[in-house]
């Protein structure tokens, strides 16, 4: 079938109607807007400070290994070892991924590229083309990369829960996403058309992934040596933020802990000269304003001789203004009269705690945690509101507004079912066997340019034919299915010879009637 397909004859002005719808669908899909990209540099920002700071505390946890090592090599020594080939393991998928976003960037603007400052941020093609490769094929290997690394962690964890989660944080399972109707590859669904930004953070939140799971791997390895046996010769202070985003009206929260602490004699934590009222290192502090911020303190430790010693440190979180991101999965326009997927985030934010209200239409929210929009207008924009729910008070984090636009005219074709008992699409052009023609479930039309797949209703249509003097027949059907005499047109008419039919009439989800292009048989 995709052989004949791939043979079809269009007049001129066919030819010139699907090089502009193709165009269109190009401007459309290369449509991204600028406060998506900044959105998507400043969650790349983001991560990479978290990044520092979860690297920051495997350093610590790993020198507390390392410690236990010294102190006790029988009894931390099996310890020690999984941790170094840990390391070597994430620094090795770690610097793999780096190498992979310095090539997406170079595809994007250059051999002088800088991926802190990429200038072609909306590119769509970059990523495909570094990672969807098929002589390459880097996206497979660096899958392959991430399933070897996995594998290695889980081996190393006893808790099952904790596996679980390392195992759904790393998951590279082939899945359908939205407006798809089978699995993609996990590296198909991931950078496929992927904006640069886009691309580039989803592999910085990668890279965030695989650090806390070796966090996880090197606390349970840690977990599992007997540290009252163990002698400690170090003491580092160190802050784990438990927010990696804070939104503008959302409190700033982190706990700030000594490693290898006596439960039983917690130290004094000081932040900016203050001495927190909680004992267990809880910080929290309320956030009015976005930017960068600094705070600084010290641990007091004190010890059976009655001597204190004090452990500084210090860390920084960012605070972002409320936003959120809208953004339709098929196109970045709506179409009236179906239901459009939509997807809805907001950074920091979990899914259940987002809501969303819609102008011109309906919206809805799906089992899937992702949405659909029904808009009922056409050539009146479509409005997404966005809520945080935020002890029990919708707070509206941004608007964003879509065109909405009538649904395309589908294409005509002969439904008949092949030789594999597979539902095939006959839309002209190529000869088709008279036996096929009889045996067929009659005409048929859709939108399906893998964009949007839409069926519609045929409810008439007419065949023309000539006779051997050359006198046009002209037969109608008031359905989908051809009539008696269209049938009995079929059966006289000879191999070689053409028939046409026109008139298609056809009525869409969307409850208008058009008239379609006609299609020319060739019966063989």
């Amino acid at each position: 079938m995709s052989q004949a397909l791939n043979n079809i004859r269009l007049s001129p002005r066919q030819r010139m109607i699907n090089l502009m719808y193709i165009v269109l669908t190009a401007m459309l899909a290369l449509n991204v807007s600028s406060d998506v990209l900044d959105g998507f540099t400043q969650v790349e920002d983001g991560l990479a400070n978290t990044n520092k700071n979860v690297a920051n505390r495997n350093d610590v946890i790993f020198s507390a290994i390392k410690s236990a090592n010294e102190g006790n090599p029988a009894k931390a020594g099996r310890a020690f070892g999984a941790a170094v080939a840990l390391r070597e393991a994430t620094d090795s998928i770690y610097r793999l991924i780096d190498a992979i976003k310095l090539d997406i960037a170079i595809e994007a603007d250059g051999d002088d590229a800088d991926v802190e400052n990429i200038k072609n941020r909306d590119h769509l093609w970059s990523a495909s083309a570094v990672l969807l490769n098929p002589v390459s094929r880097r996206g497979a290997d660096l899958r392959k990369s991430i399933d070897r690394y996995r594998t290695k962690v889980e081996a190393l964890m006893s808790d099952s829960v904790k596996k679980a989660i390392i195992n759904k944080t790393l998951n590279t399972e082939p899945f359908r996403t939205g407006g798809t109707g089978i699995k993609q590859l996990w590296e198909e669904s991931k950078f496929e058309n992927q904006p640069v930004v886009a691309a580039i953070t989803l592999l910085t939140k990668m890279q965030n992934d695989i650090l806390y799971a070796e966090g996880e791997a090197l606390s349970s390895l840690y977990a599992n040596i007997d540290a009252g046996d163990v002698r400690v010769n170090e003491l580092n202070a160190f802050v784990i933020p438990q927010s990696r985003y804070v939104m503008s009206g959302t409190p700033y929260k982190a706990n700030i802990v000594l490693a290898a602490v006596d439960t039983t004699a917690r130290p004094l934590v000081y932040v900016n000269g203050d001495r927190l009222e909680q004992s267990d290192g809880k910080y929290e502090i309320s956030t009015s304003r976005s930017g960068k911020f600094t705070y600084l303190g010290h641990l007091e430790v004190a010890h059976a001789d009655g001597s204190v010693t004090k452990h500084p440190f210090s860390s920084e979180y960012e605070v972002m203004a409320p936003t959120a991101t809208v953004s339709a999965t098929m196109m970045n326009v709506l179409y009236a009269g179906i239901d459009n997927p939509i997807s809805i985030s907001v950074p920091g934010i979990p899914s259940d705690k987002i809501s969303a209200k819609l102008t011109n239409g309906e919206l809805r929210r799906v089992p899937s945690g992702e949405w659909v929009a029904r808009p009922s207008k056409v050539g009146v924009e479509a409005e997404f509101t966005v809520f945080v729910n935020d002890s029990g008070n919708a707070r509206p984090v941004n608007t964003v507004s879509f065109k909405v636009r009538r649904l395309p005219d589908p294409i005509p074709y002969i439904s008949y079912v092949g030789k594999d008992g597979v539902s095939q699409r006959y839309k002209g052009g190529t000869p088709l066997a008279k036996s096929t023609l009889l045996s067929s479930n009659g005409l048929g039309a859709a939108i399906d340019d893998d964009l949007i797949d839409v069926a519609f209703k045929v409810v008439s249509f007419e065949t023309l034919s000539f006779d051997s003097m050359g006198n046009a027949i002209l037969e109608v059907s008031n359905g989908s299915a051809f009539s008696p005499r269209q049938i009995d047109m079929i059966k006289r008419i000879k191999r070689g010879k053409r028939f046409y039919i026109s008139r298609v009439k056809a009525i869409g989800p969307d409850g208008l009637e058009r008239t379609l292009a006609p299609i020319e048989v060739m019966v063989n």
